[in-house]
């Protein structure tokens, strides 16, 4: 039995694809997509023909050959014998390792400078504006090039912390002098002491670097010792919601970081090996070089402005009365910034700071000004000139800065929605 009420049902026609807001996304979606694919096809085609006219194929055979440049700042054995694919994970790490502590020292400063800015003092709040002001609108690459300037030639030489038997004899004092009798700052670098062990537990060999099993330990340690810490806290705030009192904490917390890494030290028989200079140079140590060192530190501060303009942003938009309603409650200022203002400031602040971390991580290529042999220096430098090997070379680096930078943006992510506050 029909009803009169039951409309009838429209039959499908191709203009519908284009008038029917139900269908035109779609067509709107394919359409480009067709686009995309034509496009891409179009690049892949041309490309092909332009290396099969110049008598040249698509090949990354050339990584296994050898690479024949020397890398002086390297945390990994390699020698200009090794291959081009070996050149790359030298190249590799140390980009890692200039984004990983430019990141940590970045967002310390970015931290203080944004609270700073906020200060009831007056001269404190202008000094960090005059920093952030001038640090975010002058270009990173000319900081880069300052800072190494002023390391590589206002530094002492070596020679000046040569001493004689005559010096001795004479009671006279070299003309430079060791940093806390260890750390020794020359135009060639900055020496500074080694960890050492007399009973290390060895290395596990992975085939293409080694990896000390005293580093693994330590920092199995470290874990350890943050989820005995993080048990600490939870417990604390279990206690103070049944009872309103909160229990102190901080001596536990202390022994909980301190007793077991002093302990593990001990046991594998830690010290140091400080720098000594003989003949013309510093042997022992760890040196590092200039170049890595102007990177970092300017990285960090040119990067640590940015970010401090995302913590005031992002505590500025919590609203005043949020700290005056924990204040009538009792809370300390101490327990008000962490309880009330950064659990929701973090909310503002983390999505920009991961932008931030992606772009320090990309400025890293910039080392190549100073001659740091990061991944842009490796297989973007020597390697593409040696080789001739541009589109490769371009094309592998890409995917390496790409992949880098999905996994910083996915672990703050991860964060993010860690620390994020939840609604009820």
């Amino acid at each position: 039995m029909a009803y009169a009420g039951d409309a009838p049902k429209e039959s499908f026609r191709l203009s519908m694809l284009i008038y029917d807001t139900r269908f035109r996304s779609i067509t709107i979606q394919v359409i480009v997509l067709i686009l995309f694919a034509l496009f891409v096809s179009w690049i892949l085609n041309n490309t092909v023909q332009n290396l099969a006219a110049k008598d040249r194929g698509f090949s990354y055979d050339f990584l296994w050959n050898r690479a024949g440049y020397d890398i002086s700042q390297r945390l990994i054995d390699y020698t200009n014998d090794d291959t081009h694919a070996r050149a790359l994970l030298v190249g590799l790490l140390n980009t890692l390792l200039l984004a990983f502590f430019g990141c940590i020292f970045a967002t310390i400063i970015g931290v203080f400078a944004g609270v700073l800015r906020l200060s009831n003092n007056w001269l404190v709040a202008r000094i960090m504006t005059v920093y952030v002001e001038v640090f975010r609108n002058v270009p990173v690459l000319l900081w880069i090039l300052l800072a190494y300037v002023v390391l590589s030639e206002t530094m002492p030489e070596p020679k000046d912390f040569k001493v004689t038997e005559a010096m001795i004899a004479a009671g006279e004092q070299p003309k430079a002098h060791m940093f806390f009798g260890s750390i020794a700052l020359t135009n060639r670098g900055t020496n500074i002491p080694e960890p050492l062990f007399d009973r290390s537990l060895g290395n596990i060999d992975l085939g293409i670097f080694l990896v000390s099993i005293d580093l693994l330990a330590i920092i199995a340690v470290l874990v350890a010792s943050f989820v005995a810490w993080r048990r600490l806290n939870r417990h604390a705030h279990v206690v103070q919601d049944a009872t309103g009192v909160r229990p102190v904490t901080w001596w536990k917390s202390l022994l909980i970081w301190v007793l077991p890494i002093v302990a593990l030290l001990w046991a594998l028989g830690f010290h140091l090996g400080y720098p000594t200079f003989k003949g013309f140079n510093f042997t022992g140590g760890i040196n590092v070089a200039h170049a890595f060192t102007s990177l970092l530190i300017a990285l960090s501060f040119y990067t640590g402005a940015f970010i401090a303009e995302i913590v005031r942003a992002g505590i500025m938009a919590i609203p005043k009365g949020q700290t005056e309603a924990a204040y009538a409650l009792g809370l300390r200022p101490g327990r008000t910034t962490s309880l009330v203002i950064l659990p929701q400031a973090l909310r503002v602040i983390i999505p920009p700071l991961i932008s931030q971390y992606l772009n320090l991580t990309k400025n890293t290529s910039l080392a190549i000004a100073v001659s740091y042999m990061d991944l842009r220096g490796t297989l973007g430098g020597v390697t593409l000139n040696q080789t001739g090997k541009e589109l490769e070379c371009m094309l592998l680096m890409m995917l390496i800065y790409l992949t880098i930078s999905l996994i910083i943006s996915g672990v703050m992510n991860i964060y993010n929605n860690a620390v994020k506050l939840k609604e009820r």
